[in-house]
Formats: C-alpha cells, structure tokens, sequence
C-alpha cells in the first residue's frame, strides 16, 4: 500500500516520463506535490524505492527508472523509458517490448546538452527503440547527448535521446533547437513574447535568449536511450 503522497509522486513522475521520456527534477517534484522542502521528496523517493516501484540508477544525477505502477495506474498504460543496453553493440532490430515491436530509428549524430555545436544532418547508423516511444506517424531519429546541461531533468553526456521531429513546441517541451542556421542544442524550450528562451537544467548553465526568427524547432524529446 502506499501513501497518498507517495502515489501522487509516483503517478507524477509517471506522467512526466510518458511525456518527456526522463523523469522530472526534485524541483519540478517538490511544486508538483506542494511541498517546501526537496527532503519531503528524498523521504518519498526512498518509500517508493523501498516498496519495488522505482529504480534510482547508480552515478546518475537524479536518473529515476519507474519498475511497476500500482494497479490503478497501470491501467492507464506503462511503458518504460529508460532502456538499459551496451554502447559498443546497439539494441537488435527484433528486440520485443510489452507494448509491441521495436522500431529501427537513424541516429543523425551529437547533439549538444551545453554550449551549441554545429547542426546534425548525417545518419551515423540505426537504433532500435521501443514502440512505445514512437509516437504517432511523424519522423523520428535519434541524438547522442553530448555536455551536461541537461542532468537535472536526468539527460546525461552520452545517453541517446529519441526525437519525434516537429516544427511546434509547447512551454516546458524539451526540443532540439536550431539557432542562427548552424548550431543545435538540446534544450527546455520557453516562449516570452516575441522571444524564445532555450533553458538548461543545470544551475551551471545559464539561459540563452533569442529573437523567435533566431530559432527553428525541429524535434521535440520523446524517449531516452540510457546505455553503460
């Protein structure tokens, strides 16, 4: 059984995973539940890893794998979103997952979680990831995450990301921006008025600001690629 508290918790992180493809910040978890303090969300953190229902992932900053839900959530479907795999062999192509088979993506390269590198435009290879992260019939490729900027909401240098390419995004939608033509970044994407703000997620890193013609959206974070 769990607390009322730690269900909310649970079912946050859920939804945010099923989202974005990587958990939320303690930040984002502490207003989520209307907390004051992020040791409120330590002590939940630990109930919930305690009674089996999540993982945290050993020298990942704040990385969170959801292992089972309770039944009242499950219903509403589960997929999990972070893939354990080996970075000098990629995932087979006829790899089975609960929700159905998996899909063969092009990884178009690095893409920068820090300061902007040039634009990705090649394909490397393919990676197979789940079904569940395929959403809808638009194009999807995938990204190696290079730099930090991104820990806290638990992107970390050298995960994969899974990109469902689009030109839209919403306030709060982790994306791949192009700036200026020939620099893309991995980051949280923020309408103010007649400009765009490209946040990080590390306190190390400071927000970029542009005018909304400096910047084209072209994908959006749909999963997470987690390899050792």
């Amino acid at each position: 059984m769990l607390t009322k508290k730690q269900l909310e918790l649970l079912e946050f992180i859920n939804r945010r995973m099923q989202r974005d493809g990587v958990p939320p910040s303690f930040d984002e978890m502490k207003d989520a539940l209307d907390l004051r303090s992020k040791s409120g969300i330590h002590r939940l953190i630990t109930a919930l890893e305690e009674r089996g229902f999540i993982r945290r992932l050993a020298h990942r900053a704040r990385a969170i794998e959801i292992v089972k839900l309770p039944e009242a959530l499950e219903k509403s479907g589960f997929t999990p979103r972070v893939i354990e795999g080996s970075r000098s062999e990629p995932p087979a192509a006829s790899m089975q997952v609960e929700s159905g088979g998996a899909f063969d993506v092009p990884l178009m390269g690095r893409i920068a979680a820090g300061v902007p590198i040039e634009a990705i435009s090649h394909v490397e290879h393919n990676v197979s990831v789940p079904g569940g992260m395929i959403t809808g019939p638009a194009h999807h490729y995938a990204l190696e995450v290079k730099g930090d900027s991104m820990i806290d909401v638990g992107i970390n240098d050298g995960d994969i990301v899974v990109i469902r390419e689009t030109d839209a995004a919403d306030n709060g939608d982790i994306v791949v921006a192009l700036v200026e033509g020939h620099e893309a970044t991995l980051k949280r994407f923020r309408r103010k008025g007649a400009a765009v703000a490209l946040e990080a997620a590390n306190p190390a890193y400071e927000t970029r600001v542009f005018r909304e013609d400096q910047v084209k959206v072209q994908g959006r974070l749909v999963g997470l690629i987690r390899t050792y």
